[in-house]
């Protein structure tokens, strides 16, 4: 891995291997106090267009970060890459790019946040296997849709999601998966 990178991860972490979820994962090292700054994501903004050219693995380990863009880190093997996805996170977005701790957080958790707070497009829709009690049993684009996530993660959406939400509040009753967008 170059010692270059374009992302931060807090030293209070760690990536390592894990046995599902892509191999890999990040844990805490040193407890963490709620509101903690976990991650920041960096990379290139890429257009949706430019976006869908790309390499399956690189879409993988990317965020959107708006209506039609998304941040493409080039070092999938950056720690910060490695933040898995569960439906029951401890982790979630402050702004577009940076991850805070959801709540206190003890040594040897595993560092995870709902991709339902920053996709809003379907180009990486999965089975999960976080296996907790929230678990939906497939990510999708359209996950934040769900208006029982619009509560549970109230402040940690990525804004343009946010903006989609409020929409959809002032229109009327949350939209069911599936549904066109606003």
């Amino acid at each position: 891995m170059s010692t270059e990178t374009t992302s931060y991860l807090s030293d209070k972490l760690a990536a390592r291997p894990h046995t599902g979820k892509g191999g890999w994962g990040v844990y805490a090292v040193s407890a963490m106090q709620q509101g903690e700054l976990l991650a920041c994501w960096g990379g290139d903004v890429v257009p949706w267009l430019a976006f869908r050219q790309l390499p399956e693995d690189l879409q993988r380990h990317s965020l959107q970060v708006e209506e039609e863009l998304f941040l493409v880190s080039l070092r999938t093997s950056e720690p910060a890459e490695l933040v898995n996805h569960s439906c029951d996170p401890n982790g979630g977005l402050s702004g577009q790019i940076a991850l805070v701790a959801m709540r206190d957080i003890a040594p040897g958790e595993e560092i995870c946040f709902d991709y339902a707070m920053s996709d809003g497009t379907p180009y990486d829709e999965f089975d999960c296997g976080c296996r907790t009690p929230n678990c939906r049993g497939r990510v999708t684009g359209d996950d934040w849709r769900l208006a029982e996530l619009w509560e549970r993660y109230a402040g940690y959406f990525s804004p343009y999601l946010q903006r989609r939400i409020d929409r959809l509040r002032a229109s009327g009753p949350a939209t069911p998966p599936g549904a066109p967008q606003p």
